[in-house]
């Protein structure tokens, strides 16, 4: 069993650059002790001819297949804009304005 003690707690706080209450050390305290407990727990399994993995389950491609879709149309796009100009979206200027 890990014993973690409050000086500890504190000074994984300042490393992490963490302010603390007393009443978050103390509660940390028994957190962290906990799951160092369980690793250590961990570290007594026999994983000899276990596969490293780099995660519990499988997983696939979930990415759908590029299609080629019909657009909105380009005039009803425009009449929904604020400030059209010919073809084209107006919009604010954001770069190299003049103050």
């Amino acid at each position: 069993m890990s014993h973690l003690d409050r000086a500890e707690v504190q000074k994984v706080a300042h490393l992490a650059r963490l302010n603390l209450t007393p009443e978050e050390e103390i509660a940390f305290t028994t957190q962290l002790g906990s799951i160092l407990d369980y690793f250590e727990q961990l570290s007594g399994l026999d994983t000899e001819g276990v596969a490293p993995t780099t995660r519990a389950i499988e997983l696939s491609n979930v990415l759908r297949a590029d299609e080629l879709q019909p657009t909105v149309d380009r005039e009803a796009m425009l009449q929904e804009a604020p400030a059209p100009e010919g073809d084209f979206f107006r919009v604010p200027q954001i770069l190299g304005g003049e103050d």
